[in-house]
């Protein structure tokens, strides 16, 4: 954790100074909570804010994990990449700090989201099941922070990783459950929502709100979380710049 942390502070240091930055990742996840978990008219759903929290507890961190590959860009543009993979700790520890950050950062800005949907309406979840959604979303977010931070290696710049950010973050959401049912979407899109890894941690919050524990879609995640992780840290050790 020596090797860790200081990228993980630096990282966090640079984020809370940046009041701007702070507010408008909250902007989007707090837009699609307002104006369309009030104002969606539903048939399948007594109570929509209940439906889309879920869903827009994994948006936030869907974006926060996205984005977080900028970091890195922003370290390669300026030379410090450079200067890091030349220290005597480990390459992946950079790694590791990228991910430790993005996802605390995630979560913050998820909590933020949370509160929001409860002064709008939705239901209390139970501290166990708080606890586990916090994992879950944590889980979620060292998957994609990973993927994002391996991606970032190999784009140039700011504006070819906003490219990338843009085509992938909003069909992943838009293809997930986040916003209906499987049973009331179209036949061609259900299977791309089911399959959709972003629907892996939707579907298993939105299982927590009655008490249940969706193995098959944790278990989905912690492979996937396992699998990218591990294909970032080979990537991180052979990489030259």
């Amino acid at each position: 954790m020596k090797d860790i942390l200081p990228y993980f502070e630096r990282d966090m240091l640079r984020w809370v100074r940046g009041k701007i930055s702070v507010i408008s990742a909250l902007v989007m996840p707090a837009a699609w909570l307002i104006f369309v978990g009030l104002a969606l008219p539903t048939t399948f759903t007594e109570n929509y804010i209940d439906f889309i929290t879920p869903g827009i507890l994994v948006l936030t961190m869907l974006g926060a994990s996205l984005q977080g590959g900028s970091l890195l860009i922003f370290d390669k543009i300026l030379g410090f990449l450079n200067k890091f993979l030349a220290l005597p700790s480990s390459r992946e520890s950079i790694l590791y700090g990228k991910i430790l950050f993005i996802t605390t950062r995630g979560l913050i800005q998820a909590t933020v989201i949370l509160f929001l949907a409860l002064l709008l309406g939705a239901t209390f979840l139970s501290p166990g099941s708080l606890v586990l959604t916090y994992g879950i979303l944590a889980l979620f977010g060292v998957l994609l922070s990973a993927f994002s931070t391996t991606v970032a290696l190999y784009l140039s710049d700011h504006d070819a990783y906003a490219a990338f950010n843009a085509m992938v973050s909003m069909p992943l959401f838009f293809t997930s459950s986040a916003l209906m049912p499987y049973a009331v979407m179209p036949a061609w899109l259900a299977p791309l929502a089911y399959w959709n890894p972003v629907s892996y941690a939707i579907d298993a919050i939105r299982a927590l709100q009655e008490g249940v524990l969706a193995w098959p879609r944790i278990g989905a995640l912690v492979l996937l979380a396992v699998i990218v992780v591990g294909i970032s840290v080979r990537q991180f050790r052979k990489v030259t710049l």
